[in-house]
Protein backbone atom coordinates (compact mmCIF):
# COMPACT_ATOMS: atom_id res chain seq x y z
CA UNK A 1 0.00 0.00 0.00
CA UNK A 2 1.01 3.40 -0.91
CA UNK A 3 1.94 5.75 1.80
CA UNK A 4 -0.46 8.75 0.90
CA UNK A 5 -3.26 5.86 1.69
CA UNK A 6 -1.36 4.61 4.93
CA UNK A 7 -1.61 8.48 5.36
CA UNK A 8 -4.93 8.82 4.41
CA UNK A 9 -6.41 5.92 6.71
CA UNK A 10 -4.97 7.07 9.13
CA UNK A 11 -5.79 10.72 9.19
CA UNK A 12 -9.77 9.05 8.85
CA UNK A 13 -9.51 7.62 11.76
CA UNK A 14 -8.48 10.04 14.13
CA UNK A 15 -10.49 12.40 12.71
CA UNK A 16 -13.59 10.49 13.98
CA UNK A 17 -12.17 10.06 17.55
CA UNK A 18 -8.85 8.95 16.95
CA UNK A 19 -10.36 5.19 14.88
CA UNK A 20 -13.88 3.83 13.40
CA UNK A 21 -16.10 6.63 14.35
CA UNK A 22 -19.21 4.44 15.09
CA UNK A 23 -19.97 6.36 18.35
CA UNK A 24 -23.75 5.57 18.49
CA UNK A 25 -26.52 7.10 20.39
CA UNK A 26 -27.85 4.34 21.70
CA UNK A 27 -25.39 1.22 21.03
CA UNK A 28 -26.48 -1.81 22.69
CA UNK A 29 -29.92 -0.68 22.31
CA UNK A 30 -31.64 -3.08 19.02
CA UNK A 31 -34.64 -0.93 17.28
CA UNK A 32 -37.92 -2.74 17.10
CA UNK A 33 -37.29 -3.37 13.29
CA UNK A 34 -34.49 -5.01 13.73
CA UNK A 35 -35.47 -7.03 16.18
CA UNK A 36 -37.92 -8.63 14.02
CA UNK A 37 -35.80 -9.31 11.03
CA UNK A 38 -32.79 -11.08 13.53
CA UNK A 39 -35.91 -12.98 14.98
CA UNK A 40 -37.83 -12.86 18.59
CA UNK A 41 -34.52 -14.68 20.33
CA UNK A 42 -32.78 -11.27 20.98
CA UNK A 43 -35.89 -10.07 23.20
CA UNK A 44 -35.71 -12.55 25.54
CA UNK A 45 -31.68 -14.03 25.48
CA UNK A 46 -30.40 -13.47 29.08
CA UNK A 47 -26.56 -11.64 28.84
CA UNK A 48 -24.89 -14.62 30.51
CA UNK A 49 -21.75 -16.20 29.38
CA UNK A 50 -22.91 -19.76 29.97
CA UNK A 51 -24.67 -22.70 28.04
CA UNK A 52 -28.19 -23.82 29.36
CA UNK A 53 -29.02 -27.13 29.66
CA UNK A 54 -32.67 -27.01 28.00
CA UNK A 55 -34.71 -30.56 28.27
CA UNK A 56 -36.47 -31.62 25.59
CA UNK A 57 -39.66 -33.88 25.95
CA UNK A 58 -39.59 -37.05 23.60
CA UNK A 59 -41.41 -40.23 24.53
CA UNK A 60 -40.97 -40.91 28.02
CA UNK A 61 -37.27 -40.16 28.31
CA UNK A 62 -35.50 -36.57 28.82
CA UNK A 63 -32.59 -35.74 26.36
CA UNK A 64 -30.94 -32.72 27.25
CA UNK A 65 -29.69 -29.86 24.45
CA UNK A 66 -27.32 -27.47 24.59
CA UNK A 67 -28.10 -23.98 23.22
CA UNK A 68 -25.55 -21.29 23.47
CA UNK A 69 -26.79 -18.14 25.08
CA UNK A 70 -24.22 -15.59 25.20
CA UNK A 71 -20.47 -15.34 25.16
CA UNK A 72 -17.86 -13.50 26.77
CA UNK A 73 -15.74 -12.26 23.61
CA UNK A 74 -13.09 -9.94 25.47
CA UNK A 75 -12.16 -8.72 28.82
CA UNK A 76 -10.58 -5.34 29.23
CA UNK A 77 -9.30 -4.54 32.75
CA UNK A 78 -13.09 -3.96 34.62
CA UNK A 79 -15.21 -4.30 31.44
CA UNK A 80 -16.50 -7.54 29.94
CA UNK A 81 -17.93 -7.53 25.91
CA UNK A 82 -20.28 -9.80 25.50
CA UNK A 83 -20.63 -11.78 22.03
CA UNK A 84 -24.26 -10.04 22.03
CA UNK A 85 -22.53 -6.83 22.15
CA UNK A 86 -20.88 -6.97 19.15
CA UNK A 87 -24.26 -8.13 17.05
CA UNK A 88 -25.66 -4.89 18.50
CA UNK A 89 -23.19 -2.31 17.91
CA UNK A 90 -23.20 -3.90 14.07
CA UNK A 91 -27.09 -3.67 13.93
CA UNK A 92 -26.86 -0.09 15.45
CA UNK A 93 -24.93 0.95 12.58
CA UNK A 94 -27.18 -0.54 10.05
CA UNK A 95 -30.09 0.95 11.50
CA UNK A 96 -28.38 4.84 11.78
CA UNK A 97 -27.55 4.26 7.86
CA UNK A 98 -23.82 4.04 8.28
CA UNK A 99 -21.91 1.62 5.15
CA UNK A 100 -21.33 -2.05 7.08
CA UNK A 101 -19.47 -3.11 4.03
CA UNK A 102 -16.15 -2.86 5.39
CA UNK A 103 -16.83 -3.49 8.59
CA UNK A 104 -15.72 -6.93 10.12
CA UNK A 105 -16.99 -9.00 13.54
CA UNK A 106 -12.88 -8.58 14.24
CA UNK A 107 -13.14 -4.75 13.67
CA UNK A 108 -15.91 -3.99 15.83
CA UNK A 109 -14.44 -6.30 18.68
CA UNK A 110 -11.21 -4.26 18.03
CA UNK A 111 -13.18 -1.13 18.35
CA UNK A 112 -15.08 -2.04 21.44
CA UNK A 113 -12.14 -2.99 23.36
CA UNK A 114 -10.36 0.36 22.55
CA UNK A 115 -13.38 2.36 24.21
CA UNK A 116 -13.08 0.11 27.06
CA UNK A 117 -9.64 0.32 27.49
CA UNK A 118 -9.99 4.20 27.30
CA UNK A 119 -12.89 4.37 29.49
CA UNK A 120 -11.08 1.30 31.86
CA UNK A 121 -7.79 3.52 32.41
CA UNK A 122 -9.99 7.35 32.81
CA UNK A 123 -11.41 5.94 35.99
CA UNK A 124 -8.05 4.87 37.14
CA UNK A 125 -6.86 8.20 36.05
CA UNK A 126 -9.45 9.88 37.86
CA UNK A 127 -10.66 11.73 35.10
CA UNK A 128 -14.52 12.18 36.41
CA UNK A 129 -17.27 12.43 34.55
CA UNK A 130 -20.46 13.35 36.80
CA UNK A 131 -23.93 11.44 37.54
CA UNK A 132 -25.19 14.69 36.41
CA UNK A 133 -23.60 14.67 32.74
CA UNK A 134 -24.75 11.47 32.50
CA UNK A 135 -28.15 11.41 33.51
CA UNK A 136 -28.69 14.42 31.70
CA UNK A 137 -27.60 12.87 28.48
CA UNK A 138 -30.05 10.06 28.74
CA UNK A 139 -32.82 12.70 29.78
CA UNK A 140 -32.14 14.49 26.28
CA UNK A 141 -31.79 11.16 24.58
CA UNK A 142 -35.28 9.97 26.18
CA UNK A 143 -37.27 13.41 25.49
CA UNK A 144 -35.95 13.36 21.42
CA UNK A 145 -37.26 9.39 21.39
CA UNK A 146 -40.58 10.54 23.20
CA UNK A 147 -40.91 13.64 20.41
CA UNK A 148 -40.22 11.22 17.41
CA UNK A 149 -42.34 8.18 18.97
CA UNK A 150 -45.19 10.19 20.76
CA UNK A 151 -45.17 9.01 24.45
CA UNK A 152 -42.97 7.18 26.88
CA UNK A 153 -45.15 4.10 26.56
CA UNK A 154 -44.66 3.75 22.63
CA UNK A 155 -40.85 4.17 23.29
CA UNK A 156 -40.69 1.42 25.65
CA UNK A 157 -42.17 -0.93 23.75
CA UNK A 158 -40.65 0.58 20.66
CA UNK A 159 -37.24 -0.80 22.28
CA UNK A 160 -38.70 -3.61 23.97
CA UNK A 161 -38.17 -2.43 27.35
CA UNK A 162 -40.58 -2.97 30.33
CA UNK A 163 -40.31 -0.04 32.55
CA UNK A 164 -38.79 3.71 32.16
CA UNK A 165 -36.67 2.72 34.89
CA UNK A 166 -34.25 -0.37 33.61
CA UNK A 167 -34.42 2.01 30.14
CA UNK A 168 -32.44 4.50 32.01
CA UNK A 169 -30.25 2.19 33.29
CA UNK A 170 -29.26 0.42 29.98
CA UNK A 171 -28.43 4.28 28.85
CA UNK A 172 -26.59 5.80 31.89
CA UNK A 173 -24.00 2.48 31.32
CA UNK A 174 -24.00 3.01 27.92
CA UNK A 175 -23.62 6.87 28.50
CA UNK A 176 -20.97 6.87 31.01
CA UNK A 177 -18.95 4.29 29.27
CA UNK A 178 -18.81 6.72 26.32
CA UNK A 179 -17.71 9.61 27.70
CA UNK A 180 -15.02 8.46 30.19
CA UNK A 181 -13.93 6.91 26.66
CA UNK A 182 -13.79 10.31 25.07
CA UNK A 183 -12.71 12.14 28.01
CA UNK A 184 -9.46 9.88 28.05
CA UNK A 185 -9.20 10.28 24.81
CA UNK A 186 -9.12 13.83 24.47
CA UNK A 187 -6.40 13.82 27.59
CA UNK A 188 -4.05 12.17 25.90
CA UNK A 189 -4.13 14.84 22.82
CA UNK A 190 -4.96 17.89 24.44
CA UNK A 191 -1.41 19.55 24.95
CA UNK A 192 -0.43 18.45 21.31
CA UNK A 193 0.41 20.71 19.50
CA UNK A 194 2.84 21.07 16.39
CA UNK A 195 5.78 23.40 15.34
CA UNK A 196 6.06 24.88 11.32
CA UNK A 197 9.32 22.77 11.38
CA UNK A 198 7.10 19.65 12.30
CA UNK A 199 4.87 20.83 9.58
CA UNK A 200 8.00 21.00 6.81
CA UNK A 201 9.79 17.87 7.95
CA UNK A 202 5.93 16.46 7.60
CA UNK A 203 5.67 17.33 4.40
CA UNK A 204 9.38 16.66 3.07
CA UNK A 205 9.57 13.12 4.25
CA UNK A 206 6.28 12.30 1.91
CA UNK A 207 7.48 11.13 -1.82
CA UNK A 208 6.92 13.63 -4.28
CA UNK A 209 4.72 11.27 -6.16
CA UNK A 210 3.06 10.00 -3.35
CA UNK A 211 1.64 14.14 -2.21
CA UNK A 212 -2.01 14.26 -1.76
CA UNK A 213 -3.96 16.02 -4.52
CA UNK A 214 -6.26 18.99 -3.86
CA UNK A 215 -8.98 19.90 -6.17
CA UNK A 216 -10.21 22.83 -7.34
CA UNK A 217 -10.63 25.77 -5.13
CA UNK A 218 -12.40 29.43 -5.03
CA UNK A 219 -11.69 32.30 -2.91
CA UNK A 220 -15.31 34.35 -2.88
CA UNK A 221 -16.03 37.83 -1.42
CA UNK A 222 -19.34 39.09 -0.90
CA UNK A 223 -21.00 42.47 0.21
CA UNK A 224 -24.42 42.33 2.09
CA UNK A 225 -27.14 44.68 3.14
CA UNK A 226 -29.12 43.62 5.72
CA UNK A 227 -32.53 44.94 5.75
CA UNK A 228 -34.00 46.60 9.47
CA UNK A 229 -37.70 46.61 10.43
CA UNK A 230 -39.17 49.69 11.31
CA UNK A 231 -39.36 50.37 15.06
CA UNK A 232 -43.48 50.07 14.50
CA UNK A 233 -42.80 46.59 13.45
CA UNK A 234 -40.45 45.89 16.41
CA UNK A 235 -42.98 47.12 19.02
CA UNK A 236 -45.59 45.21 17.25
CA UNK A 237 -43.68 41.81 18.29
CA UNK A 238 -42.65 42.54 21.39
CA UNK A 239 -46.45 43.37 22.25
CA UNK A 240 -47.12 39.97 20.99
CA UNK A 241 -44.33 38.15 23.23
CA UNK A 242 -45.80 39.91 26.65
CA UNK A 243 -48.98 38.55 25.88
CA UNK A 244 -47.92 35.54 25.61
CA UNK A 245 -45.86 35.99 28.65
CA UNK A 246 -49.06 37.18 30.58
CA UNK A 247 -50.94 34.06 29.50
CA UNK A 248 -48.69 31.72 30.75
CA UNK A 249 -47.79 33.47 33.87
CA UNK A 250 -51.47 34.64 34.87
CA UNK A 251 -53.87 32.11 33.20
CA UNK A 252 -51.28 28.96 33.34
CA UNK A 253 -51.10 28.38 29.51
CA UNK A 254 -48.57 26.00 28.05
CA UNK A 255 -45.46 27.16 27.10
CA UNK A 256 -45.11 24.22 24.95
CA UNK A 257 -48.27 25.08 23.25
CA UNK A 258 -47.51 29.00 22.66
CA UNK A 259 -44.23 27.96 20.98
CA UNK A 260 -45.66 25.25 18.46
CA UNK A 261 -47.79 28.13 17.41
CA UNK A 262 -46.15 31.35 17.23
CA UNK A 263 -42.57 30.65 17.37
CA UNK A 264 -40.60 31.01 14.09
CA UNK A 265 -37.57 29.37 14.99
CA UNK A 266 -37.21 25.82 12.57
CA UNK A 267 -35.53 24.49 15.05
CA UNK A 268 -37.11 24.27 18.28
CA UNK A 269 -41.02 25.25 16.94
CA UNK A 270 -42.27 21.27 16.42
CA UNK A 271 -40.42 19.91 19.83
CA UNK A 272 -42.50 23.00 21.46
CA UNK A 273 -39.42 25.58 21.97
CA UNK A 274 -37.39 23.04 23.45
CA UNK A 275 -33.43 22.95 23.71
CA UNK A 276 -30.84 21.87 26.46
CA UNK A 277 -27.71 23.97 26.80
CA UNK A 278 -24.60 24.72 28.83
CA UNK A 279 -22.58 27.54 29.00
CA UNK A 280 -20.62 26.27 25.98
CA UNK A 281 -23.38 25.39 24.05
CA UNK A 282 -22.76 27.56 20.78
CA UNK A 283 -26.04 29.67 20.87
CA UNK A 284 -25.78 33.84 21.00
CA UNK A 285 -24.17 35.58 23.55
CA UNK A 286 -27.40 37.31 24.74
CA UNK A 287 -29.81 34.40 24.56
CA UNK A 288 -27.55 32.54 26.98
CA UNK A 289 -26.57 35.45 29.27
CA UNK A 290 -30.71 35.99 29.32
CA UNK A 291 -31.23 31.81 29.63
CA UNK A 292 -28.69 31.59 32.87
CA UNK A 293 -30.02 34.98 34.95
CA UNK A 294 -33.30 33.34 34.93
CA UNK A 295 -35.00 30.92 37.76
CA UNK A 296 -36.61 27.65 37.48
CA UNK A 297 -40.18 28.23 36.06
CA UNK A 298 -39.55 31.74 35.46
CA UNK A 299 -40.80 33.43 31.76
CA UNK A 300 -38.32 36.18 30.73
CA UNK A 301 -38.98 39.79 29.56
CA UNK A 302 -39.04 39.59 25.69
CA UNK A 303 -35.51 40.37 24.59
CA UNK A 304 -34.16 40.83 20.92
CA UNK A 305 -30.21 39.22 19.05
CA UNK A 306 -29.64 38.90 15.84
CA UNK A 307 -32.59 36.19 15.06
CA UNK A 308 -35.40 38.81 16.24
CA UNK A 309 -37.16 39.00 19.39
CA UNK A 310 -37.42 35.78 22.46
CA UNK A 311 -38.78 35.10 25.48
CA UNK A 312 -37.43 31.95 27.52
CA UNK A 313 -38.84 29.73 30.10
CA UNK A 314 -36.78 27.43 32.08
CA UNK A 315 -37.89 23.85 32.72
CA UNK A 316 -35.03 22.89 34.69
CA UNK A 317 -32.15 23.24 36.24
CA UNK A 318 -29.23 20.82 36.66
CA UNK A 319 -26.11 22.63 37.71
CA UNK A 320 -24.34 23.87 34.53
CA UNK A 321 -27.26 22.75 32.20
CA UNK A 322 -30.55 24.40 31.41
CA UNK A 323 -33.96 22.29 29.97
CA UNK A 324 -35.27 25.64 28.61
CA UNK A 325 -38.07 26.35 26.24
CA UNK A 326 -38.15 29.56 23.83
CA UNK A 327 -40.47 31.65 21.61
CA UNK A 328 -38.95 33.11 18.80
CA UNK A 329 -40.74 36.00 16.21
CA UNK A 330 -39.09 38.26 14.02
CA UNK A 331 -40.71 41.19 13.02
CA UNK A 332 -41.85 41.85 9.29
CA UNK A 333 -39.72 43.41 6.98
CA UNK A 334 -41.80 45.85 4.45
CA UNK A 335 -41.09 44.98 0.66
CA UNK A 336 -40.17 48.86 0.26
CA UNK A 337 -37.24 48.06 2.95
CA UNK A 338 -36.21 44.81 0.76
CA UNK A 339 -36.40 46.99 -2.73
CA UNK A 340 -34.28 49.86 -1.27
CA UNK A 341 -31.81 47.13 -0.02
CA UNK A 342 -31.58 45.52 -3.52
CA UNK A 343 -31.47 48.77 -5.23
CA UNK A 344 -28.16 49.73 -3.09
CA UNK A 345 -26.53 47.18 -4.12
CA UNK A 346 -27.44 47.08 -7.49
CA UNK A 347 -25.84 51.23 -7.47
CA UNK A 348 -22.76 49.66 -5.29
CA UNK A 349 -22.06 47.16 -8.25
CA UNK A 350 -22.47 49.56 -10.85
CA UNK A 351 -19.43 51.96 -9.66
CA UNK A 352 -17.34 48.77 -8.60
CA UNK A 353 -17.84 47.97 -12.50
CA UNK A 354 -17.34 52.07 -13.17
CA UNK A 355 -14.23 51.33 -11.39
CA UNK A 356 -14.75 54.04 -9.03
CA UNK A 357 -13.54 51.63 -6.26
CA UNK A 358 -12.74 48.34 -5.30
CA UNK A 359 -14.78 45.65 -4.40
CA UNK A 360 -12.42 45.20 -1.02
CA UNK A 361 -13.54 48.96 -0.88
CA UNK A 362 -16.99 48.57 -0.93
CA UNK A 363 -17.04 45.92 1.03
CA UNK A 364 -15.31 47.56 4.23
CA UNK A 365 -17.87 51.03 3.30
CA UNK A 366 -20.91 49.34 2.70
CA UNK A 367 -21.13 45.96 3.70
CA UNK A 368 -23.97 45.17 6.69
CA UNK A 369 -21.72 42.06 7.54
CA UNK A 370 -19.37 42.64 10.47
CA UNK A 371 -17.33 39.40 9.67
CA UNK A 372 -16.09 39.83 6.73
CA UNK A 373 -16.02 43.43 5.78
CA UNK A 374 -13.11 44.40 7.29
CA UNK A 375 -11.47 41.71 5.32
CA UNK A 376 -12.36 43.01 1.27
CA UNK A 377 -15.38 40.75 2.09
CA UNK A 378 -13.44 37.59 2.00
CA UNK A 379 -15.84 34.77 2.90
CA UNK A 380 -14.02 31.86 5.50
CA UNK A 381 -14.60 28.28 4.95
CA UNK A 382 -16.33 27.15 8.18
CA UNK A 383 -14.57 23.39 8.67
CA UNK A 384 -11.10 25.14 9.03
CA UNK A 385 -11.61 28.93 8.63
CA UNK A 386 -8.97 29.09 5.74
CA UNK A 387 -10.51 31.48 3.05
CA UNK A 388 -10.44 28.44 0.24
CA UNK A 389 -13.21 26.70 -0.77
CA UNK A 390 -13.06 23.18 -2.51
CA UNK A 391 -15.31 23.22 -5.32
CA UNK A 392 -16.54 19.21 -4.36
CA UNK A 393 -17.02 20.32 -0.67
CA UNK A 394 -18.85 23.58 -1.06
CA UNK A 395 -22.50 24.49 0.63
CA UNK A 396 -24.80 23.70 -2.28
CA UNK A 397 -26.08 27.08 -1.89
CA UNK A 398 -23.19 28.66 -2.34
CA UNK A 399 -21.93 26.99 -5.16
CA UNK A 400 -24.96 27.78 -6.89
CA UNK A 401 -24.68 31.34 -6.55
CA UNK A 402 -21.45 31.58 -7.98
CA UNK A 403 -20.78 28.82 -10.42
CA UNK A 404 -21.28 30.28 -13.37
CA UNK A 405 -18.76 33.58 -12.19
CA UNK A 406 -16.49 34.44 -14.61
CA UNK A 407 -13.56 35.78 -13.70
CA UNK A 408 -14.01 39.57 -12.35
CA UNK A 409 -17.45 39.24 -12.53
CA UNK A 410 -19.86 40.19 -9.90
CA UNK A 411 -23.33 38.64 -9.40
CA UNK A 412 -26.50 40.70 -9.72
CA UNK A 413 -28.53 41.11 -5.92
CA UNK A 414 -29.05 37.93 -4.57
CA UNK A 415 -31.75 37.16 -2.20
CA UNK A 416 -30.52 34.77 0.73
CA UNK A 417 -32.87 33.48 3.77
CA UNK A 418 -30.93 32.63 6.94
CA UNK A 419 -30.20 28.79 7.95
CA UNK A 420 -30.54 29.86 11.34
CA UNK A 421 -33.57 31.73 11.11
CA UNK A 422 -32.44 35.05 11.31
CA UNK A 423 -33.71 38.17 8.72
CA UNK A 424 -32.93 37.83 4.98
CA UNK A 425 -30.67 39.51 3.60
CA UNK A 426 -29.28 40.56 -0.47
CA UNK A 427 -25.65 40.53 -0.98
CA UNK A 428 -23.66 40.64 -4.52
CA UNK A 429 -20.79 38.08 -4.66
CA UNK A 430 -17.26 37.93 -6.57
CA UNK A 431 -14.38 35.01 -6.80
CA UNK A 432 -11.16 36.75 -5.86
CA UNK A 433 -8.76 33.87 -6.87
CA UNK A 434 -8.95 29.84 -8.22
CA UNK A 435 -6.92 27.40 -7.96
CA UNK A 436 -7.15 24.62 -9.97
CA UNK A 437 -6.70 20.79 -8.64
CA UNK A 438 -3.12 20.40 -8.19
CA UNK A 439 -0.78 18.41 -5.92
CA UNK A 440 -0.31 19.56 -2.61
CA UNK A 441 2.17 22.69 -3.05
CA UNK A 442 3.89 23.64 1.02
CA UNK A 443 3.50 27.30 0.59
CA UNK A 444 0.19 27.79 -0.96
CA UNK A 445 -1.45 24.95 0.75
CA UNK A 446 0.27 25.13 4.34
CA UNK A 447 -2.74 25.50 6.59
CA UNK A 448 -4.04 21.82 5.21
CA UNK A 449 -0.80 20.47 5.36
CA UNK A 450 -0.29 21.32 8.90
CA UNK A 451 -3.97 19.67 9.46
CA UNK A 452 -2.70 16.73 8.07
CA UNK A 453 0.45 16.59 10.12
CA UNK A 454 -1.38 17.69 13.41
CA UNK A 455 -3.95 14.92 12.74
CA UNK A 456 -0.50 12.26 12.69
CA UNK A 457 0.91 13.11 15.18
CA UNK A 458 -2.22 12.39 17.55
CA UNK A 459 -2.89 9.77 15.94
CA UNK A 460 0.87 8.81 16.69
CA UNK A 461 -0.14 10.01 20.43
CA UNK A 462 -2.93 8.16 20.53
CA UNK A 463 -1.41 4.73 18.92
CA UNK A 464 1.86 4.84 21.71
CA UNK A 465 -0.83 5.55 24.57
CA UNK A 466 -2.52 2.45 23.39
CA UNK A 467 0.51 0.35 22.93
CA UNK A 468 1.54 1.29 26.49
CA UNK A 469 -1.64 0.41 28.29
CA UNK A 470 -2.01 -2.79 26.84
CA UNK A 471 1.40 -4.03 28.34
CA UNK A 472 -0.16 -2.85 31.48
CA UNK A 473 -4.18 -4.10 31.63
CA UNK A 474 -5.60 -7.18 32.13
CA UNK A 475 -6.74 -8.39 28.40
CA UNK A 476 -8.38 -11.58 27.79
CA UNK A 477 -9.70 -12.47 24.04
CA UNK A 478 -11.53 -16.00 24.03
CA UNK A 479 -10.49 -18.22 21.87
CA UNK A 480 -12.91 -18.41 19.07
CA UNK A 481 -11.39 -14.84 18.27
CA UNK A 482 -7.56 -14.56 18.94
CA UNK A 483 -7.18 -15.42 15.45
CA UNK A 484 -8.14 -11.97 14.57
CA UNK A 485 -6.19 -9.48 12.82
CA UNK A 486 -6.55 -6.69 15.30
CA UNK A 487 -5.03 -3.31 14.85
CA UNK A 488 -3.32 -3.80 18.35
CA UNK A 489 -1.86 -6.11 20.27
CA UNK A 490 -4.64 -7.49 22.37
CA UNK A 491 -3.76 -10.79 22.43
CA UNK A 492 -0.26 -9.93 23.13
CA UNK A 493 1.77 -12.39 21.30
Amino acid sequence: MKQSRIMNLKFSKTKNSIYIGAVLLFSGVLTAQEEEQNGSANETTPMIALTEIVPVKKDTSINFKRIKLDGIAAVVGDYVILDSDIEKTLIDLKSQGASTEDITHCGLLGKLMEDRLYANQAVQDSILVSDDEVNATGDRQLQSLVQQIGSMDKVLKYYKKTDEASFREELYKINKLRMLSERMQQDIIKEIEITPEEVRQFFNKIPEDERPVFGAELEIAQITKEPEPSEEEKQKVIDKLNQIKADVDDNDASFSVKAILYSQDPGSKSKGGFYSITKDTGFDKKFKDVAFSLREGEVSEPFETVFGFHIIYIEKIRGQELDLRHILIQPEISQNVMDEAKAELDSIRKKIIDGKFTFAEAALNFSDEKETKFDGGLLRNPVNFDSKFELTKMDPTLYNQVQNLKDNEITHPVLEQDPRGGAPKYKILKITNRYDEHVADFSKDYTKIQELALTEKKYNAIKKWMDEHIKDTYISVNDENKDCEFANNWVKE
